[in-house]
């Protein structure tokens, strides 16, 4: 049934949670995941600002920790025993959801995976989202994976739920939400 299934992936929690549903759907049906990231000009507008002071070539930078994010989770993905491929786009041509969804279409995906943060009202008009742009323009169904709920403000998580905190460089490529 879902032997194709596409899984963008941008290093949030939120495209993690997706990857991990993924891979579970995988190896119930045995298939195989494409794991899609894109480089895109917010992105690079936005590691301009975390990378100030570095000189270099920005989009070869964002291209680069693409691939690394790519490798880490393809090996992800491999440990689970599913079969896997990658493709990184850096075209600045488009929005991420009309690159997410042509490659759904050119590949072709049976499935598309994502995690979304599941925001409405005003944090979603604001921010825009790309779960939704997916979902109402992909040429194959959408599994939209939500976020963990987060403790409300002010409120503390439970220790025996606390986990280590840990920091990506900005990879290229938006948190889906």
């Amino acid at each position: 049934m879902y032997q194709q299934i596409l899984v963008p992936v941008d290093g949030s929690s939120t495209s993690m949670q997706g990857l991990e549903h993924a891979i579970e759907v995988a190896q119930l049906v045995k298939g195989r995941l494409r794991l899609i990231h894109v480089v895109d000009e917010l992105s690079a507008a936005l590691a301009m600002d975390a990378y100030a002071g570095y000189a270099g070539d920005w989009t070869g930078l964002l291209r680069e920790n693409g691939a690394k994010l790519l490798e880490e989770c393809r090996r992800k993905v491999e440990a689970a025993g599913v079969t896997v491929d990658t493709v990184l786009r850096d075209t600045l041509d488009g929005p991420v959801h009309e690159v997410v969804t042509q490659e759904a279409a050119n590949w072709p995906a049976d499935l598309i995976v994502l995690g979304t943060h599941g925001r409405r009202g005003a944090k979603r008009l604001f921010l825009g989202s790309s779960a939704e742009y997916i979902l109402r323009s992909a040429p194959a169904p959408v599994l939209l994976v939500r976020s963990k709920e987060q403790p409300a403000e002010g409120e503390a998580e439970p220790a025996a739920e606390r986990k280590s905190i840990r920091v990506h460089l900005p990879s290229g490529a938006l948190a889906i939400e």
